[in-house]
């Protein structure tokens, strides 16, 4: 596999480039690793995996598995998609416009790990298990190469893997799983929020907010809060809710 650079570790975000030529910059970055070189055609077919939702103090771990179609220099798709980027520099309605296309031309697997999850096995095994259930929803039988986020390889799961640290901003196929896990999970946390309105997910997404640290002390825990995360021993919000599991979001 093609070792990375110290330059390509320190890309910048899009900023004074254009949207198409950043756009270009990350698949340029992803066809490294599936060209066949001298040439030849690609060997491997890329599947990016990112995940959100990792520091939250309430909802589950949300993960994507994605992969691109070709996108041509100069084809209409590309200028569709040209602001594709880490999901963290977008705002939401550029992610949403996004979201919405790449659902509609990518094979893709969306997978969760639920709170009770992330309190019995840790966060980190949690975040691997719902990249885990995002890959087996592909179904893919093609030899892959999986590009992930982070600086680890995800475990027990027997194909090769590349971990790209800060890869939602260098990588097109995680970034687009960045994109369509985000928008997921932003979507599930406003739905669990009209349950619960008090904690104003719909907002902070389940994150520390001083809105959401102020409503934990009035209100106490919800059924959707990690017991790991705030440090509390029972959930006294009560209620319940639909299920946080919707894995079946594959084209």
């Amino acid at each position: 596999m093609p070792r990375m650079s110290n330059s390509e570790s320190k890309r910048k975000p899009a900023g004074d480039r254009s949207h198409r030529e950043h756009l270009i910059e990350l698949l340029s970055f992803d066809e490294k690793f599936a060209a066949g070189g001298d040439g030849k055609p690609r060997l491997k077919t890329l599947i990016g995996i990112d995940e959100v939702g990792r520091g939250c103090l309430a909802g589950p771990v949300v993960a994507a598995a994605v992969i691109l179609p070709t996108l041509p220099p100069e084809g209409e798709l590309l200028l569709k998609l040209a602001r594709l980027d880490d999901s963290k520099r977008l705002s939401p309605s550029v992610r949403a416009e996004l979201a919405t296309i790449l659902l509609s031309v990518c094979r893709f697997g969306i997978g969760e790990a639920t709170v009770e999850e992330i309190d019995r096995v840790n966060i980190l095994q949690a975040t691997f298990l719902a990249m885990r259930r995002a890959f087996e929803k592909l179904k893919i039988t093609l030899p892959c190469l999986i590009l992930v986020d982070g600086n680890k390889a995800i475990p027990s799961l027997k194909l090769p893997q590349q971990p790209i640290p800060q890869g939602d901003g260098r990588s097109a196929s995680i970034a687009a799983a960045s994109v369509l896990a985000k928008v997921h999970r932003d979507e599930l946390m406003c739905r669990l929020s009209k349950l619960h309105p008090q904690y104003m997910w719909h907002s902070n997404k389940g994150y520390g907010s001083p809105d959401h640290m102020a409503a934990l002390e009035r209100s106490g825990l919800s059924p959707f809060h990690r017991l790991t995360f705030t440090g509390k021993s029972g959930k006294s919000a009560g209620g319940s809710g639909p299920s946080t599991g919707r894995n079946d979001n594959q084209s």
